[in-house]
């Protein structure tokens, strides 16, 4: 189970730095996000992954959810806010940049299918069960900017 531990940096562990995205397209005049899921693991995250060396945050980001996703056509909207926590094995520190992207793309096939085989897309205010609190809360503080700038409305 994932609790407030998780949040907080043992002494000695040390940091990576990662990047993803929130990939959104709209159907039917509604905000879908696309969310992976292992297939071994019922819940849901956001694709992301370390940063390479030489690669920028943002094209660590673009990678990573080609690889865990399959989505190769994504518009940058904004940068979406950077998060921090231990990873799963609990071995480094992790800082993830986050980015809001958007498609047409529906019907993809991820890179890496022996970790991330499943991607679903849900209405942006009806989330599944999310591993990851802070993920789920990126979603949520930023849903009105994420309507918003996918319907070409500006937000300050």
């Amino acid at each position: 189970m994932i609790d407030e531990q998780w949040y907080k940096r043992p002494d000695g562990v040390p940091e990576a730095v990662s990047a993803g995205g929130v990939v959104v397209r709209v159907d039917g005049g509604r905000v879908m996000v696309a969310l992976i899921r292992e297939q071994s693991y019922e819940e849901y995250v956001l694709p992301k992954g370390h940063v390479d060396k030489g690669e920028s945050v943002e094209e660590a980001a673009r990678r990573e959810i080609e690889e865990e996703a399959g989505f190769t056509e994504l518009e940058l909207i904004r940068p979406m806010g950077i998060r921090k926590r231990m990873n799963y094995r609990r071995t480094e520190w992790k800082t993830t940049h986050y980015f809001l992207y958007r498609t047409e793309q529906v019907d993809v096939v991820p890179t890496d299918v022996e970790n991330h085989e499943v991607v679903d897309w849900f209405p942006v205010d009806r989330l599944p069960v999310m591993m990851w609190p802070e993920q789920k809360d990126l979603l949520r503080e930023n849903k009105h900017r994420i309507l918003a700038m996918v319907n070409g409305r500006s937000t300050r």
